[in-house]
């Protein structure tokens, strides 16, 4: 047998030893991060008592678009896997974007992470935690202990996956149960019916922020976790049915938390702090601030804890999925070949891990604040959304004999209103914000360029044309939005209600015009190949294992049937 490719045999050295109960942890411990910290009070001061529902539309997008990406990862169970489908069914260039923006969403959320603990500690009744946070920032000295988290998060995955598996699933079961208390606690303690009827009404600023609300207020930037079980797929004992049940799992265990949380922040506020409206509201650590409101001490010094216990589980998640996500990137061919080494003994990919590190650094360096960050993630995590629903019928196209062992029938109706969904949140972002993601998203291309556009014209002009609907989307959708209603932010050249018409019919024309320009490129060829030569080695050692049983068999038959003459 011939000697692996380099990549693949890095990837051979990963440990499949994650199960359903593990992934789903990983994914739940990604989505209750930092988001049900902050997440009710900024979903609040937006949409008020109609951030319940802002939460359920947040759940039914991110629960839409995970089933196309299930049937992707059951299909291609590689690290890093959100990374990779776009470049399997599209080739370099729609690959690249998805993948430079899936990345920037997942590794901007680790410093955002140690930012909320920072953040929340700067509550605590110590002289030097009050000069962490100055209400909008923080401080050098805030900057230096997120730092110092952020270094925590890493060395956590620097050693083996078994002990993150171990760690996280620990930590997995604090923060469900916290979440869970505090909102009970909150129900008994103080429920103002009143709350949901006064202050401007059920929806006080109209259904605009409440859409808003789903796109900027954390919503989004928690129920992104779903994608981390797809992320460490190359480590999952059996990927075609523990990922769909971790990922969907996951979101809908999230959803009663939040919907539970956010329903008793919004009775839980003092009367006096909503003298100004919900928009008025201004808390440093909302929940925590509550509980000491109503004398629930025990719970604030629970929260306070759980404040560096939640993001830094979160935030030692993401540093695991993002360095798979590198080493997907530097097998698509757009990265130094360092970084997809992954070290034989302890099946981590630590070069990959250490440019994580740095890159959480700079974000960390430019944007000091929680909701900064979370309004950056959650627009970039959503242009990483569309790849999903073009690739998943995409693939139905060019590659129907491949194994799939997560195939929903309905995929030809889910896939379209997927990516509908991913283009109203993109909208609903409001300009300038999805203008300045989307210029972020076009930073990324001069890496593109360098390793691509060296290759011979006839080799990288199939690239370009497979690609060019991605370009155009980006660039169309920003035009959208700049022209799009007041309501979000936009110049007010498309009429208020019809924008979003708009939106979806422009997103359903882009879905087609993408899943009819894929092509059987070369990275679809070498994962078939390696896919094939995945079962192939398998069969075999299961022949193996087979024949060894039946060896071991004859001989103790034999033994048997000798015992007689001996005796």
């Amino acid at each position: 047998m011939s000697e692996p490719e380099p990549s693949t045999a890095s990837h051979q050295n990963y440990r499949r030893s994650l199960g359903t109960i593990s992934l789903t942890a990983v994914g739940l411990g990604s989505i209750i991060g930092s988001g049900w910290l902050f997440g009710a009070e900024r979903a609040a001061r937006l949409a008020g008592p109609a951030s319940i529902l802002a939460w359920v539309i947040g759940a039914a997008v991110a629960l839409t678009i995970a089933l196309t990406y299930s049937e992707l990862g059951s299909m291609f169970p590689k690290a890093g896997g959100m990374v990779r489908y776009g470049q399997y069914s599209h080739g370099s260039l729609a690959g690249y974007l998805a993948a430079w923006a899936n990345w920037i969403a997942i590794v901007s959320v680790i410093p955002g992470e140690a930012t909320a603990s920072v953040q929340y500690m700067s509550s605590w009744h110590f002289g030097w935690a009050k000069g962490l946070y100055d209400g909008k920032e923080l401080s050098l000295s805030g900057v230096a202990l997120a730092s110092v988290l952020l270094v925590g998060y890493f060395v956590l995955n620097w050693f083996a996956i078994t002990l993150f598996a171990k760690t996280n699933t620990a930590i997995t079961v604090f923060k469900v149960v916290v979440p869970t208390l505090t909102a009970g606690a909150l129900l008994f303690a103080h429920f103002d019916t009143a709350h949901f009827t006064d202050h401007g009404g059920f929806a006080p600023n109209g259904w605009s922020a409440v859409f808003t609300a789903v796109a900027v207020s954390g919503i989004v930037w928690a129920f992104n976790g779903f994608q981390s079980p797809l992320n460490m797929a190359g480590e999952a004992r059996n990927p075609g049915k523990s990922l769909p049940k971790a990922v969907i799992g996951s979101i809908l265990i999230a959803l009663v938390i939040y919907v539970a949380l956010q329903i008793a922040f919004l009775g839980a506020i003092p009367a006096a702090d909503l003298s100004k409206g919900w928009s008025g509201l201004g808390y440093t650590s909302p929940l925590a601030d509550l509980a000491m409101t109503w004398g629930l001490n025990w719970l604030a010094l629970l929260l306070y804890a759980d404040a560096f216990i939640s993001p830094s589980g979160t935030g030692m998640i993401y540093a695991a999925t993002t360095s798979r996500m590198i080493h997907g990137v530097q097998e698509n061919g757009h990265l130094p070949r360092i970084f997809g080494k992954v070290d034989a003994r302890t099946g981590i990919p630590r070069p990959a891990l250490l440019l994580n590190l740095v890159v959480a650094f700079l974000f960390l360096a430019v944007f000091r604040g929680w909701g900064s960050l979370a309004e950056i993630v959650s627009v970039a995590t959503v242009i990483s959304y569309i790849t999903g629903p073009v690739a998943v019928m995409a693939l139905r196209r060019l590659a129907p004999d491949l194994p799939r062992p997560v195939r929903l029938r309905a995929m030809p109706v889910i896939a379209p209103i997927a990516m509908m969904f991913g283009s109203l949140v993109l909208y609903w972002a409001r300009w300038p914000l999805t203008g300045k993601v989307i210029l972020l998203m076009a930073a990324g291309l001069p890496i593109w360029a360098w390793y691509e556009l060296r290759k011979p014209w006839a080799e990288l002009r199939p690239h370009l044309k497979a690609g060019a609907w991605m370009v155009a989307y980006l660039f169309v959708m920003s035009a959208v939005s700049w022209a799009g209603s007041t309501d979000f932010g936009g110049h007010g050249y498309l009429p208020k209600g019809w924008d979003l018409l708009i939106v979806a019919a422009i997103a359903f024309a882009f879905y087609r015009w993408g899943v009819a320009s894929a092509w059987a490129n070369p990275s679809l060829a070498a994962v078939r190949r390696e896919l094939s030569e995945a079962e192939s080695v398998e069969a075999e050692s299961v022949e193996g294992a087979a024949g060894d049983a039946a060896s071991g068999g004859s001989a103790a038959d034999e033994a048997v049937s000798r015992e007689p003459s001996r005796a």
